[in-house]
């Protein structure tokens, strides 16, 4: 067993059965990092506020620092020796990740406009692609904004991961892997998912930026 997940498992013997599911998303992630694709992560209320917590652990240095590559850091000096230093040394390495629930006017104008359960469909239909993952969190798993988003991804050849609770609800039929922790009430899965998806942040870390 990988020794973030072991961690996990100590800290929290509860998700124990959540293991091979977790093992899975981060294979789903790894691949689709390595074929140059992103991650796109949505969720309501505070598994919105997850969304943004999970896309600013992908997007610089977490638990490892992160250096630029000497290609890019070579090829930056050559346009702007004079800077290169300060500008190569403030960048981090990134592994793309969006969060749909930061886009404050699209969200409005297509709540006000067209259909406010098409927001994040839409936003996976512009920005979705075949190499990409699909990252929906919602503790009942029946949230009608992620399910059309998941759709949306399935027809566009994504990959779709859910983080949810114990029952799966109606994101289980359209996740490639879920996440279902053993719990019903609201606070309290969410309360699982964090570590869940920290152990995740970690693992990708580690693959692409560990030495």
């Amino acid at each position: 067993m990988n020794n973030h997940l072991q961690a996990l498992q100590t800290k929290y013997p509860e998700l124990q059965e959540c293991l091979p599911d977790i093992q899975q998303s981060f294979s789903l992630m790894e691949t689709c990092y390595r074929h140059y694709g992103k991650v796109l992560v949505a969720g309501n209320g505070g598994s919105a506020a997850d969304s943004e917590h999970i896309v600013g652990e992908l997007m610089k240095g977490f638990m490892l620092t992160r250096p630029v590559p000497q290609s890019f850091r070579h090829h930056f000096t050559q346009l702007f020796p004079e800077e290169s230093e300060e500008v190569c040394n403030g960048l981090q390495g990134a592994l793309p990740a969006i969060s749909l629930v930061s886009h404050s006017a699209l969200m409005t104008a297509y709540s006000n406009d067209v259909d406010s359960d098409m927001v994040f469909a839409q936003q996976v239909y512009g920005y979705g692609k075949e190499d990409d993952v699909f990252l929906g969190l919602s503790t009942s798993g029946n949230s009608r904004n992620i399910i059309r988003a998941l759709q949306i991804a399935k027809a566009k050849g994504m990959k779709t991961v859910g983080l949810t609770g114990s029952s799966g609800g109606k994101m289980k039929a359209l996740c490639d892997v879920t996440i279902t922790v053993p719990y019903h009430q609201t606070p309290d899965v969410q309360e699982r998912h964090l570590p869940i998806y920290h152990t995740l942040c970690i693992m990708l870390e580690e693959v692409f930026f560990g030495r």
